[in-house]
């Protein structure tokens, strides 16, 4: 079954990139890594993540390496990086700010 979600074209990725150059593309996502004090740092970050994934109802690839959390994006349904996932890149940016990234 073919998405109707369309993704992004190469221009469109390089303007989000523009505009929130703490993300980056890496095997076809969107992605951001943190880095925490400690692990029980690290899951709470996660935790807000959650948060702000289950009241936007999209949800990024999480991974977690003891202090270190890297988020992934992508429309697995459409192939590749949609419009829902810059806007939840611009949401996680937004819920998040103050958060330790590795930028």
């Amino acid at each position: 079954m073919q998405s109707s979600k369309p993704t992004l074209s190469k221009e469109e990725l390089a303007e989000l990139l523009r505009q929130l150059p703490e993300w980056a593309l890496e095997d076809g996502k969107l992605v951001r890594f943190f880095t925490f004090p400690n692990f029980v740092e690290a899951i709470a970050f996660v935790n807000r993540v959650a948060q702000l994934a289950e009241q936007a109802g999209h949800h990024p690839d999480i991974d977690i390496r003891y202090n270190r959390v890297k988020l992934a994006l992508v429309s697995h349904d459409a192939g590749g990086i949609t419009a829902q996932d810059a806007a939840m890149a611009r949401r996680l940016s937004a819920g998040l700010a103050g958060s330790d990234s590795d930028d």
